[in-house]
């Protein structure tokens, strides 16, 4: 696994502070990008929080899931959240080790009683001791919380003075990209009350191995979710129940549970998301189609990389970006010139440099800039790398609809049906399109569409 060590530096650990009149939680910020550019330590918000308690035990949810492996538990995994400030909310951001759980929450501006937010994206210091911390709030006292560096400490530091070292594999930057692709399919299947919500997910099970039973599904009953032995139109994939376990931090707050998930097809797992809404908040757990395949390998993005066509798309569309918290397709396909087809193309591969994140509440994209090379994730995903060598080699030859490739000692045929492509190849004899195109019809989408495929990825 292509790999490397990310350095986070924060002027000072996080911490919570208490005094007779009020706590306060101090969140600190490692290096990242703003309007005003790069920053060192970038403040995004600082006032009250309306509902502290909620807030602390969501916030724990997602240090939970960045912690976690859900599979290959004995390995290490542990990178702190990315949070982004789009002026009328605060979103916390993590990704599993194992690249197969996203989890999100959204502050929203009625959490922050009302306060505006700055904008920009980096990640923020969650250590043991605050984690110790937050997890003694049991009460609503008021809780002023401070995003980024009291302005002192910039005036007075004379540079970091806490600095983490964390591994940061390629395939967890990829799976940024697959999840907001996968999310952005996705509709709202179900949504339960409070009491059912609590009901349901107190009822799934808790301990490790039992992804691997295969997927289990489940089906709108009136207010309720019921089991179901076949994936019927409007199921919804549950793989892998015990990894909704970071939900049970919020569980006594939630006001309801929605669920949303993708089309129904022939029965194969696919990914789902389960959004638990809070007063003011909503914490949002997105689970690929098994415990033991991350996001990473999903594919769903490889299309939208394989032109120059939309390699220049996104260029003009990042220019028209403004850390909106949500993104209009339409709005941007009139500003740009460009199709609203175009558009999403557009920022599926914005999505690969974690500049687009997808909001299922709101069905629409919303600004972010991950604070890390994210273009080295797609410099380094295999089957895209291999498929601008096959192009690049002139290992792919035309006729009509039909192309050959030249692979090792093989040669495969790719197809174009019904605007797909298929290939004799063996990934899509497993897959068949599920998991994205093989290196094969890669190629070939390239050298149809005249894509630029030697020198560096764009």
């Amino acid at each position: 696994m292509t790999r490397s060590v990310q350095a986070l530096a924060y002027a000072r650990p996080s911490a919570l502070e208490s005094s007779q009149v009020e706590a306060s939680l101090g969140l600190e910020t490692a290096g990242g990008l703003t309007p005003r550019g790069a920053q060192a330590h970038p403040r995004f918000f600082a006032g009250f929080l309306s509902a502290p308690r909620i807030a602390a035990r969501g916030l724990l949810a997602v240090a939970d899931v960045a912690a976690a492996r859900y599979y290959q538990r004995t390995l290490a995994a542990s990178l702190d959240p990315v949070v982004t400030g789009n002026g009328d909310r605060l979103r916390f951001e993590s990704f599993s080790g194992c690249c197969g759980v996203y989890a999100r929450l959204d502050v929203l501006q009625e959490g922050l009683e009302g306060a505006r937010t700055g904008h920009g994206t980096t990640n923020v210091d969650v250590n043991n001791p605050l984690r110790d911390a937050l997890s003694r709030i049991t009460a609503d006292d008021p809780l002023h919380l401070r995003v980024g560096p009291e302005e002192l400490a910039v005036t007075t530091l004379d540079g970091p003075v806490v600095e983490k070292k964390v591994p940061l594999p390629d395939r967890w930057l990829r799976g940024f990209a697959e999840a907001q692709v996968a999310s952005a399919g996705f509709d709202l299947r179900a949504e339960l009350s409070a009491a059912q919500a609590v009901a349901f997910l107190r009822s799934l099970p808790r301990g490790s191995g039992n992804a691997a039973r295969g997927a289990q599904w489940v089906v709108a009953s009136g207010s309720a979710l019921r089991p179901t032995t076949r994936p019927v139109p409007g199921a919804v994939c549950l793989p892998g129940p015990e990894r909704l376990v970071a939900l049970q931090r919020v569980l006594r707050h939630a006001t309801a549970l929605r669920v949303y998930g993708p089309p129904v097809a022939d029965g194969a797992p696919v990914a789902s998301a389960w959004e638990v809404v809070l007063p003011g908040m909503r914490l949002t757990l997105t689970l690929s189609p098994d415990a033991s395949r991350g996001f990473s390998g999903e594919g769903g993005v490889l299309e939208a990389l394989a032109t120059d066509e939309a390699a220049a798309d996104a260029e003009l569309v990042s220019v028209l970006l403004a850390w909106e918290p949500v993104i209009e397709p339409a709005t941007l396909a009139e500003r740009s010139g460009l199709s609203v087809e175009r558009v999403r193309a557009a920022l599926t591969r914005l999505g690969t440099a974690g500049r687009v994140g997808y909001d299922l509440a709101d069905a629409a994209y919303f600004h972010r800039e991950l604070p890390y090379d994210a273009d080295r994730a797609e410099r380094h995903n295999p089957r895209l790398v291999a498929a601008r060598e096959l192009a690049g080699a002139g290992a792919v030859s035309l006729d009509g609809p039909l192309a050959y490739v030249a692979s090792g000692d093989r040669r495969y045929q790719v197809r174009e049906s019904e605007g797909a492509l298929t290939c004799t190849c063996q990934w899509w004899a497993d897959y068949r399109g599920k998991r994205g195109p093989c290196k094969h019809a890669l190629a070939v989408t390239m050298v149809r569409r005249g894509a630029t495929v030697t020198g560096g990825v764009r």
